[in-house]
């Protein structure tokens, strides 16, 4: 756990400081990346501190589904399928309130998380979360977003809340977009997109990567154009299949270590102003999967701390115990106990693949 530990902060160094170069030019990005630069380093000591001292294992990042409604109904949407979301004006799953969301992400800095990644459902449809959110100032908080609903008052929000970083999700280009998401939403997120180059606010794009889209989405041209639209970053996440019928497009470990190979690549040339992240990427070189809270965990609509966003299985919720005790579940230490973390798995999500066993253990911890 320490080597991975320090794997995961010097990253986190890295990281923060190519993003640090790439905001020079804007002294009030540049002078908050700083100021959370100096922040990390004390949060880095502390996850350290708390695993030395008292064997409490965190993570520098978490995942959030924040809110359970959406405007758009995306071919083979994980969340639409699983319950978390729903149309805005259908009932969904419960959600927590602004101010419970608030006091989550204030321990979580507490305990030394960096990041947390909002989802949903779609995030910019809950401007009351968020506004609650972003008050939490030791953290930063990429919010994933369809980018149909970036307008100017979200650019007045954006600009006053530097720790909230706006991530768009697109498929590639217009047609595979339009394709996935709906006639149209190509433009519009384009539009976002163009709203906050001219904003000069710092912001990045999500991917979907499939076995047949990954080469085309890190290509030198299409990262060279997304960089002309000003974006900064790059989430590439891997698809996990919904159905049988698109278990083709799910990664296989050739698939995964030919892009690692791209992405090497591409920072060292076209993508050097681009921060590039691969999710779930080379889980082997990391020793398995990071779920469950080795490197990263979800928290639900309703608060139940789960392994990650494809395994919806929970013995507790932070509202009751907190997230310093959520992390220490029966069924997050028998995950990880039993490195059920690193079972064989054909691509995407070793804990979805294994969804029988994590729940066996799940119903295993409840009787104990």
């Amino acid at each position: 756990m320490n080597n991975l530990n320090e794997y995961m902060a010097e990253r986190i160094r890295y990281i923060m400081g190519k993003i640090y170069l790439n905001v020079l030019s804007n002294p009030r990005e540049a002078a908050f990346i700083m100021r959370m630069q100096q922040r990390f380093a004390q949060s880095e000591r502390r996850r350290s501190s708390l695993l030395a001292d008292e064997n409490v294992e965190v993570p520098p990042f978490l995942i959030a589904s924040i809110a359970t409604t959406c405007n758009l109904h995306c071919k083979g949407c994980y969340a639409r399928q699983n319950g978390i979301a729903a149309d805005p004006d259908t009932p969904a799953k419960q959600t927590l309130t602004p101010q419970q969301w608030r006091t989550i992400f204030e321990e979580a800095a507490d305990l030394g998380i960096n990041f947390a990644l909002l989802a949903g459902g779609e995030p910019l449809t809950r401007r009351d979360l968020l506004d609650q959110i972003a008050e939490v100032k030791n953290m930063i908080f990429p919010v994933f977003t369809n980018g149909t609903m970036i307008g100017p008052s979200y650019i007045d929000f954006f600009k006053e809340h530097l720790n909230i970083v706006p991530v768009i999700s697109l498929e590639g280009d217009a047609a595979a977009t339009d394709s996935r998401r709906g006639r149209g939403v190509y433009e519009r997120a384009l539009q976002s997109m163009e709203y906050l180059k001219d904003a000069h606010l710092f912001y990045g794009v999500s991917i979907t990567v499939t076995t047949e889209n990954y080469q085309a989405v890190t290509s030198e041209q299409y990262i060279n154009y997304l960089h002309d639209l000003g974006c900064k970053l790059i989430f590439y996440v891997e698809y996990v299949p919904i159905d049988q019928k698109t278990e083709h497009l799910a990664f296989r470990d050739e698939h995964v270590a030919h892009m690692e190979q791209i992405l090497d690549a591409r920072r060292e040339t076209s993508a050097r102003d681009i921060v590039l992240f691969s999710f779930p990427g080379d889980e082997k070189a990391l020793g398995g999967c990071l779920a469950a809270g080795r490197g990263f965990f979800h928290i639900g609509p309703d608060g139940a701390a789960e392994p990650c966003p494809f395994s919806p299985y929970s013995d507790s919720n932070v509202t009751q115990i907190g997230l310093r005790a959520a992390l220490s579940s029966p069924l997050f230490r028998r995950i990880r106990d039993t490195r059920a973390l690193g079972w064989e798995h054909t691509g995407g999500c070793t804990l979805f693949e294994h969804k029988d066993e994590v729940e066996a253990m799940l119903n295993s911890t409840a009787q104990n």
